[in-house]
């Protein structure tokens, strides 16, 4: 499909999703939730050529979170009729972030400036979340009466502890990148002009990685719903389909002959 609120490239084995619609600086309505998911599934099933995807907004901000006016949650028409706040959750932007955690291969998110509401969610969504000094992170659900989603009530608990998540959520105060950092919210923090470079270089760096990567990535996704016993299975079963892996062979082999394993994905 053609994207007019997304930006698409690829190159060196790194997807680069950019949110484009500076002027609400990339609010994420229904059409935005569509088009992000269209390009995450054509990254999945390899009509986009990459093994690592980096997520970031063109312009001020991350994503100002859902657009109200544009058919996101709690968007209501003029007569205050609709379908409940809840239903465009139903039907776009729950299956998007679910798209999102069973994705095959890693996402490294690029916050810059403001990542609220859904935005918020989605910026966390990263397995590595790297955030311009500019950026903050914020719950503003409250101001408008309605309740935190896209996953940011599962999110924030298992990330920064029940304490910090409620605070966030019920005082919907702007959490800093600094204090992002402090908490455990994102990865690293660097200068807005580094925030696209180190990204991109992370992204390469897990595009150059293993196939084992994408099993990664789903096992700890696995983990915040497993008791001990079900992650050991896990463990085991995913070891067991790694080492089937070509790179398994190739990493054991570089090992051996003490060179850099050249890895393929395979």
């Amino acid at each position: 499909m053609a994207y007019a609120k997304i930006l698409v490239a690829a190159a060196d084995g790194v997807a680069t999703i950019t949110l484009n619609d500076p002027a609400t600086m990339n609010a994420a309505g229904i059409d935005t939730v569509t088009e992000l998911a269209d390009a995450f599934r054509q990254v999945a099933e390899g009509a986009i050529d990459a093994r690592a995807v980096v997520v970031t907004g063109a312009g001020r901000g991350f994503c100002s979170g859902a657009n109200l006016s544009g058919g996101g949650p709690g968007a209501r028409s003029g007569d205050g009729s609709g379908g409940g706040a809840g239903a465009a959750l139903e039907t776009h932007y729950n299956p998007f972030i679910t798209l999102l955690r069973d994705f095959p291969m890693p996402i490294v998110t690029a916050v810059n400036g403001a990542a609220a509401g859904v935005g918020c969610s989605l910026a966390l969504m990263g397995d590595m979340i790297v955030a311009a000094d500019s950026a903050y992170f914020l719950q503003a659900f409250r101001r408008i009466g309605l309740v935190p989603d896209g996953g940011s009530t599962y999110l924030l608990p298992r990330m920064i502890g029940r304490a910090r998540a409620m605070e966030m959520a019920l005082l919907g105060e702007r959490i800093s990148a600094a204090k992002a950092l402090e908490w455990g919210l994102v990865n690293r923090v660097v200068p807005d002009f580094e925030l696209i470079s180190e990204a991109t270089k992370l992204a390469h760096e897990l595009a150059n990685g293993p196939a084992s990567l994408g099993m990664i990535r789903k096992i700890m996704w696995r983990s915040l719903d497993a008791n001990f016993a079900d992650q050991l299975a896990d463990e085991a079963r995913t070891q067991n389909e790694a080492g089937r892996s070509k790179d398994f062979i190739e990493g054991v082999k570089a090992f051996l002959e003490k060179r850099p394993a050249q890895f393929t994905g395979a």
